[in-house]
């Protein structure tokens, strides 16, 4: 049996892990890796992608990075998500704004020296990252739009990180980005319709804010039939394996979204088809390995 003492730290890792959202980093690990695998890097042997040193250092380097997004945002948001998301917030509560700031600049020194070791380039790189996280938090978060796409970008930099290391310059690496992109924006104006509440209170300039919530519909139902572009071409333009199973799924979802979208009127609801779109995203990273089922047998000798 627990005593007091060790349920309140064990209660203060799990709120430290609800600050950093551990199991988004983890997704987001597994996804550079199967990316490096199959995608950036499908002519190397296997195990000199999976000890590759260097891939090492720059998915660590990226882990360290995004926690410490996590914090710093969840630090300017702090009460906001106090309206938003009031039983997380109590839990993030239980560690004080003091030690979130000073373990947020301990992962971010801890990132950039893992960097390092890869190249002067990655200190480069990863420290513009970081100011990039630090600067959408404090001030560009709530600029109408401009908000949405900067967390977008910042969300799909991490894999630009593998990219630019194996220096693989593929077109259908490209139109994956776009797609990524797209759905992650998606989700970000979802988020915005969840959160109206708290982002009318602390004068968050958001489109539904700003203009209401049927425009912002109708933007996010333009952006949901773009995706559908890079979707199309992935099927009937590259070799992408069973993957195309994943994408002729993710079109019916979408349309799925759109319609529950527009009959959406409560946050409750909001929250459904945010994570409808999770659910998409989350697939979408365990599809990577339906592009060759066979690669990675084929590649271990």
């Amino acid at each position: 049996m627990l005593n007091r003492k060790q349920k309140m730290n064990l209660l203060k890792l799990l709120s430290l892990f609800s600050v950093v959202r551990g199991y988004n980093i983890w997704v987001i690990v597994l996804a550079q890796y199967l990316a490096s695998i199959y995608i950036f890097s499908s002519h190397l042997p296997l195990r000199k992608v999976i000890f590759d040193g260097n891939l090492f250092a720059i998915v660590a380097a990226s882990a360290l990075a995004i926690a410490s997004g996590y914090i710093i945002n969840n630090f300017y948001d702090a009460e906001k998500d106090l309206i938003n998301r009031p039983k997380k917030t109590m839990l993030d509560r239980l560690v004080s704004q003091r030690f979130k700031l000073t373990t947020y600049f301990i992962l971010n020194f801890l990132s950039v020296i893992i960097a390092s070791y890869v190249s002067f380039r990655a200190v480069v790189f990863f420290s513009a990252y970081i100011f990039g996280i630090w600067l959408y938090s404090h001030k560009l978060k709530k600029v109408t739009f401009l908000g949405n796409i900067i967390s977008a970008t910042l969300a799909i930099t991490p894999f630009f990180a593998v990219f630019i290391y194996y220096k693989n310059f593929d077109l259908v690496i490209f139109v994956h980005a776009v797609f990524l992109f797209l759905i992650i924006l998606i989700r970000e104006m979802v988020k915005d319709l969840e959160n109206m509440k708290g982002d009318l209170v602390y004068g968050y300039q958001t489109i539904p804010i700003k203009y209401g919530e049927g425009v912002s519909k109708w933007f996010i139902s333009a952006l949901t039939v773009l995706t559908l572009i890079p979707s199309y071409l992935l099927i009937s333009k590259f070799e992408v394996g069973y993957m195309d199973i994943f994408f002729y799924s993710c079109m019916g979802l979408l349309v799925c979204f759109v319609v529950m979208l527009w009959k959406a009127t409560s946050k409750r609801q909001y929250v459904l088809i945010h994570n409808l779109l999770k659910f998409i995203i989350v697939s979408g990273v365990f599809s990577i390995l339906l592009i060759d089922m066979n690669l990675v047998w084929n590649r271990i000798f």
